[in-house]
């Protein structure tokens, strides 16, 4: 036989049972390469949600659910990374294991790690330039609060807020690193929702809020804290210097939620609130009260007293005591709040939709409420070669306010501890034969307002090229709202016979439509240690605002009140239609060298139609530089302690444009006068094309510093920020007929400020954590410059080298020795005490430092975070808000401490009943003195809360947890006051908070 053939047949025959066999070997490795992993990720505290897990060098990987499961193929020679933001890192060999679960530590060093919302563009703390502060969901979601600056409150360098009152749908004022602009309307920082610009100008209107609130109705309240991923606060010039003119007073950037890769899960979270006011002003009790009385009656001179002195004449029962504060405000807020979330999707695309269902009642008396119910939405999208993506979101939130037509706070301090029951025996309100004011007839007078708000945002990106991307940013807001306000005749005493042409019916009717489109090119470059990046866009917003207000009177019952067609008068209070068009072209340039050296350019041409066609455009850009002098070879090698250290500052022009629309034009506006049936046209503001943008200079230096591994982290920083070209009312002639013209003005604003932000993780092990945050403010506000002040209209408000927040006083001195009436001090010598002249008293309402003291601390499945608040301040006290001593009105207590018993070591004059002429005109200088100027500086605990996070084996399917939370639960002043936050006597003061709650995860 042939060699070759022999060979050949013995190859057909066993050739083909060896490739069989080894196919089979083949098919049993892959088999063994694509076994399901599964397993739970936790930490010391329980579950991690969303945690990463990936194979090493693919793309195979996949988050863990709300239980914090995870399922993955991989095969035995494989290496899992399990990773979660702000943990340590762990890699696994996956072997012949099918059941791997890890338990990741926290990473100290992971702080500047974390991504930071700079607005256009996103970056890590380690890598920003600018200044910016942040406020994360867990922070908010341990506050029950309404308004999302409330869960800021205490938390930020920098950013100052006060809460304006404590009624429900009340407002908050916040400055960003002090106030800018002379006009209070100017200080307002832009608020950005999910790329939209949020407007922070009312629809609301005065004539019908007025006495129910300090203010018209926030608009932040239309956005729920519970949809709220995050908030950052930009707030030097390289951080709000892209935004241009808009982000001259700050930039709040609120982001909601967003769904998460991984199986459909749902979340669900109720709670029930209740809520009491702060704190009881001292006041006199009955005896005291009529003691004070009749010595008013003496002092004046008065032997007979009056028939309308009702409580001191026998028209009242002098045994009678009334505690009028927990009658009138003693009540207690309930708040019950359910919300449920549905989130999910896969890799390429990514949903959550969630709602939420918030009722609130007031302290008052009545049936007060305050509703609101959300839609959530935001879906995610990256195509399967991730060349395009796509993110959607829309918010809708309707609320109704139902709230008594008067706030009866201060009838809860100044009603006399006698005065009679608020009802009868049957139930009907008692006015005591005509002699009492009863102040529940305010509740016959309703205010209601129905707010429906929509926030839509469309952002798209394309990658034309591995660097190069191209993005556009399209976004929607409409916000709509309904006032009415009903003042009927049942509202006032029946014993005045008030006839009912007397009622009156207020209705605002407001709209505001708005749009923006922003079309952004951004461009990544990196070779070797440099990295570059660059942003262009351009923006195109225009927003539309309607408002009618109307009023009718003149009903023949009150029970067509609300039919304005029913009203024999009516009237058109404000008929307006404004339009607002801005347009800007922007960029950006970052150059970052070995991650040590890093400089930050950005710049912003913009155009707004609230200036003359000649001033329109302006230019406003900074620059921001860091260096991280951590990653240097020397601070290595040489300086263990030092975990990571940076050095940035920043400098740059913003501008400001707020001053309303239609400004630069002469106005007209229709009157009321009806000349043969023609309606006639009044001026109401002269034409001035010239006037342009006020700006704002800021300067920032700053220093970064991480220790042991970043268990220390501190932050300081120093800013001066300098606005000129003030946007005034310049005084006029009296000839042409207008007191000011609107116009740019040669006054400079400064403030300045020392911040300083510690983190310390004091204990971090397996089962027990502490971390304590500290946060300092050292705010200085100073007017610099104003040509002609003396002889403009703000010389008796505004003095050059002080504070614009100032109040200027007459010098209290003392006593008069005869009449025992206040006195004060004649600066100018001419024998009379007037003002401008002796008013020379400076009294600075601004606070001379704010700041606050957290702690976070763990122990198994217990959790306890809370935060104190300080602010060191002076305010006006009870002196500036009660009647005259010895009036038809209660008084604190330490009235009791007057000339007549305590001569020149009292604090009250003599006691009059308001027939004292000359001590009359006293009290008057008394209320503008530096008398009602006192300590108003407080320590708060501001919130607290403790929760118990279930225990796994409890809960096989779902993970929960128990929650207690607690609002301005105690607060530490010496202010002479119901609340040093809002110093307001005439409404209601902030709310203490206790909160039950339950949240779980299926």
């Amino acid at each position: 036989m042939n060699k070759n053939s022999f060979f050949k047949r013995l190859g057909a025959q066993l050739l083909p049972q060896y490739v069989t066999l080894l196919l089979l070997c083949w098919a049993s490795v892959g088999y063994a390469q694509t076994a399901t992993i599964t397993g739970t990720l936790t930490d010391a505290m329980g579950v991690l949600v969303g945690a990463t897990v990936q194979v090493k060098g693919s793309k195979t990987a996949t988050q863990t659910d709300f239980t914090g499961k995870y399922t993955i193929k991989a095969a035995p020679k494989d290496v899992l990374i399990f990773s979660f933001l702000g943990y340590k890192t762990i890699e696994q060999l996956v072997g012949e294991q099918q059941i791997i679960t890890v338990q990741l530590t926290e990473d100290t060093t992971m702080l500047k790690e974390v991504v930071v919302n700079a607005g256009y563009y996103t970056v890590k703390e380690k890598e920003r330039t600018g200044s910016i502060a942040k406020v994360k969901s867990k922070e908010i979601e341990q506050q029950p609060v309404a308004n999302p600056l409330a869960a800021m409150q205490g938390r930020m360098t920098g950013v100052y807020i006060t809460q304006e009152s404590g009624t429900a749908g009340g407002g908050f004022k916040i400055r960003v690193r002090g106030t800018n602009s002379i006009r209070n309307e100017g200080n307002e920082p832009l608020y950005i929702v999910n790329g939209m610009p949020y407007a922070a100008q009312t629809l609301g209107n005065t004539s019908l809020i007025a006495g129910i609130l300090p203010n018209t109705n926030n608009p932040l309240n239309n956005i729920n804290p519970a949809d709220i991923e995050s908030i950052e606060v930009l707030k030097d010039a390289d951080a709000t210097a892209i935004y241009g003119a808009r982000g001259a007073n700050g930039v709040v950037l609120i982001t909601t939620k967003k769904g998460k890769q991984g199986k459909t899960q749902f979340t669900g979270q109720a709670f029930t609130t209740v809520g009491t006011v702060t704190k009881k002003m001292d006041l006199m009790n009955t005896s005291q009260y009529l003691a004070m009385r009749r010595k008013a009656f003496v002092n004046d001179g008065i032997t007979s007293i009056p028939t309308n002195a009702y409580d001191i004449n026998g028209t009242w029962d002098e045994n009678r005591y009334t505690d009028w504060q927990k009658e009138l405000i003693g009540g207690t807020s309930i708040i019950n709040s359910m919300q449920g979330t549905v989130s999910g999707g896969s890799g390429q695309t990514q949903y959550l939709i969630g709602g939420t269902l918030r009722n609130e009642t007031t302290v008052y008396p009545g049936e007060n409420v305050y509703k609101r119910g959300v839609i959530n939405t935001h879906i995610n999208h990256v195509s399967d070669n991730n060349k395009f993506n796509v993110q959607l979101s829309a918010n809708y939130s309707a609320d109704k306010n139902t709230l008594p037509g008067v706030d009866l706070t201060r009838y809860a301090y100044t009603l006399a501890p006698n005065a009679p029951a608020l009802y009868h025996d049957d139930g009907t309100l008692n006015w005591e034969n005509g002699s009492f004011e009863n102040p529940l007839g305010f509740l016959n007078s309703k205010y209601q307002s129905n707010t429906n708000n929509l926030i839509s945002n469309l952002q798209l990106g394309y990658k034309l090229l591995p660097n190069l991307e191209l993005k556009s940013n399209v976004g929607y807001t409409d916000t709509r709202i309904v006032e009415r306000r009903t003042i009927p005749t049942t509202m006032y005493n029946p014993f005045d016979a008030i006839t009912n042409d007397r009622a009156t019916l207020y209705l605002n009717n407001s709209n505001r439509q708005s749009w923006i489109i922003e079309p952004q090119v951004n461009w990544n470059y990196n070779w070797n240690k440099l990295k570059l990046n660059t942003l262009i866009g351009t923006t195109f917003q225009r927003d539309l605002a309607q408002q009618l207000v109307q009023s009718g009177s003149g009903f023949t019952s009150n029970a067509l009140i609300n039919n304005l067609a029913a009203a024999s008068i009516r009237e058109i209070i404000n008929h307006d239609e404004i339009i607002y068009k801005y347009n800007a072209f922007f960029g950006r340039f970052n150059c970052n060298w070995d991650e040590k050296y890093i400089i930050n350019f950005t710049g912003r041409r913009d155009g707004s139609s609230r200036f003359g066609p000649g001033n329109r455009f302006a230019n406003f850009g900074a620059i921001g530089a860091a260096w991280v002098f951590s990653n240097e070879e020397f601070i290595k090698n040489n300086i263990e302690v030092i975990s990571f250290g940076k050095l940035r500052a920043s400098f740059g022009t913003t501008g400001n444009d707020q001053i309303g629309d239609y400004q630069f034009l002469d106005t007209y506006n229709s009157t009321a006068n009806n000349y043969q049936g023609t309606i006639g046209l009044q001026p109401t503001r002269l034409f001035n094309p010239n006037f342009g943008w006020e700006t704002n200079k800021k300067i920032e230096i700053a220093l970064e510093v991480g220790l042991w591994n970043d268990k220390v982290f501190f932050t300081t920083a120093y800013f001066s920020n300098r606005s000129a070209n003030q946007l005034v009312g310049v005084p006029l002639p009296a000839t042409t007929g207008f007191p000011t013209i609107q116009a740019n003005f040669d006054a400079t604003v400064q403030n300045t400020g020392l911040e300083i932000d510690l983190r310390t993780v004091n204990i971090s092990n397996q089962n027990f954590k502490w971390v304590t945050t500290v946060n300092f403010t050292q705010p200085k506000n100073e007017l610099i410059e104003f040509k002609n002040l003396e002889g403009s209209t703000y010389a008796n408000s505004l003095v050059v080298g002080q504070p614009l927040n100032i109040i200027k006083l007459y010098n209290l001195t003392g006593f008069d020795p005869i009449s025992g009436a206040y006195q004060f001090q004649d600066y100018d010598n001419d024998g009379q005490i007037a003002a401008p002249n002796d008013r020379q008293v400076i009294g600075n309402l601004n606070p001379e430092w704010f700041g606050g003291l957290g702690n976070q601390i763990s122990y198994k499945n217990w959790e306890v975070d809370f935060l104190f608040q300080f602010v060191k301040q002076q305010g006006r006290n009870f002196g500036y808000f009660f009647p005259v001593a010895g009036s038809f009105s209660n008084q604190p207590i330490d009235a009791l401490n007057n000339w007549s018993e305590n001569g020149a070591n009292a604090t009250s004059q003599s006691y009059t009943s308001g027939a004292n002429a000359p001590a009359m005109q006293a009290y008057s200088r008394y209320i503008d003195s530096n008398g009602v100027l006192s300590d108003a500086s407080f320590v708060r605990l501001k919130s607290v809360s403790l929760s118990y996070n279930l225990p796994k084996q409890w809960t096989k399917s779902f993970s929960g947890r128990i929650y207690l939370q607690g609002q301005n639960v105690l607060t530490f002043t010496k202010y002479q006051g119901a609340d040093p936050e809002n110093q307001t006597s005439g409404f209601l003061p902030t709310l203490k908070q206790w909160t039950l709650g339950v949240q779980f995860n299926l």
